[in-house]
């Protein structure tokens, strides 16, 4: 491998908290090494576009407490195409960039994976997403932020509910994973979680509510992860009026909401890692892998690993919800 003077780093997909803590550590452990630092902006898009900067150490002062990333991010049709791809190499050229480091989720770590294939440049990629869906990492970045906000969302509604005796469906993210509103139903007290590694068919809806309603309870919330392979919360919330019509039923979307505010400590500490060990894996002559965290040390993740294999969610936390929310 050549060898390496200045990296690229870009965020990409959907923003996540603590994001820029990764952007910070990176920079700053790029320049301790002596290399170069340039940062492009808007993600994939802007590296076919050369919005490309290069960094000091004071472009991401101040930088480690905020949300969103300052790196701005989005979603390219472009880079899906040879066309898109061949441009952003260009681009990479001119800017002597020798590798790319990227903040995202899947898709953007598919985009590293792809372009590195093509083109034979390292990639490193470090998992940044609330979802926290990434194979071969405990955690990823802005999931322990997002979990926090939730919960504290739940708290709120939860006043609502015991005051007007309600049950409450609220409808968290996670794209095909079911660790916000598991952990978050934990987390608050809810008495359920519809998670898409659960079927959920009637059945379990009545031992849900009957449960949590009927038994002994007033009120009754329920967590409900928004997933392609399943139904969301009106769903639920229709079935349960229909079902039980003197039920007072209610619905909450949290939305994007769920990603902003400002990085909890274990997301500025976890990016901050994640971001020196990604300087320290190219000078090790790593490329195409995920930094990742396993049992609290730092792991290497082959992209197709990180990309393809589905992330398991723990079965014993399931257990401990049902056995709690009687």
């Amino acid at each position: 491998m050549a060898k390496i003077s200045t990296i690229g780093i870009l965020t990409s997909g959907g923003d996540s908290p603590g994001m820029n803590a990764a952007i910070r550590a990176v920079t700053r452990a790029a320049i301790y090494s002596g290399w170069k630092v340039k940062a492009i902006y808007r993600g994939y898009e802007g590296l076919i576009h050369n919005d490309i900067e290069e960094f000091t150490t004071e472009s991401v002062s101040g930088t480690i407490q905020r949300g969103g990333t300052i790196l701005r991010t989005a979603r390219s049709k472009d880079f899906l195409t040879p066309e898109g791809r061949a441009k952003a190499f260009e681009n990479i050229k001119a800017n002597g960039i020798d590798a790319l480091i990227v903040i995202g989720g899947n898709g953007s770590l598919a985009g590293a994976q792809e372009l590195a294939q093509e083109y034979d440049i390292p990639c490193i990629g470090l998992p940044g997403t609330i979802d926290n869906d990434l194979y071969g990492t405990d955690t990823t970045i802005g999931y322990d932020t997002a979990l926090n906000t939730i919960m504290d969302c739940i708290d709120k509604i939860r006043d609502t509910a015991n005051s007007h005796n309600r049950i409450f469906f609220i409808e968290v993210m996670g794209r095909d994973a079911g660790f916000l509103a598991q952990n978050s139903a934990i987390a608050a007290g809810a008495e359920a979680a519809i998670i898409p590694e659960e079927t959920t068919d009637e059945e379990q809806l009545e031992k849900f509510v009957g449960r949590g309603v009927r038994k002994s309870k007033n009120s009754s919330i329920v967590i409900v992860s928004e997933s392609k392979k399943g139904k969301g919360a009106l769903y639920y919330a229709d079935r349960v009026k229909e079902e039980y019509p003197d039920y007072d039923v209610r619905v909450t979307i949290l939305g994007h909401l769920q990603r902003g505010g400002m990085p909890t400590a274990s997301d500025r500490i976890l990016a901050s890692r994640l971001g020196v060990a990604a300087i320290e894996a190219l000078k090790d002559g790593q490329r195409n892998v995920m930094i990742g965290v396993s049992n609290d040390k730092i792991v290497y993740v082959p992209f197709n690993k990180a990309i393809k294999l589905d992330k398991p969610i723990d079965r014993e936390l399931i257990n401990v919800l049902s056995v709690l929310s009687i």
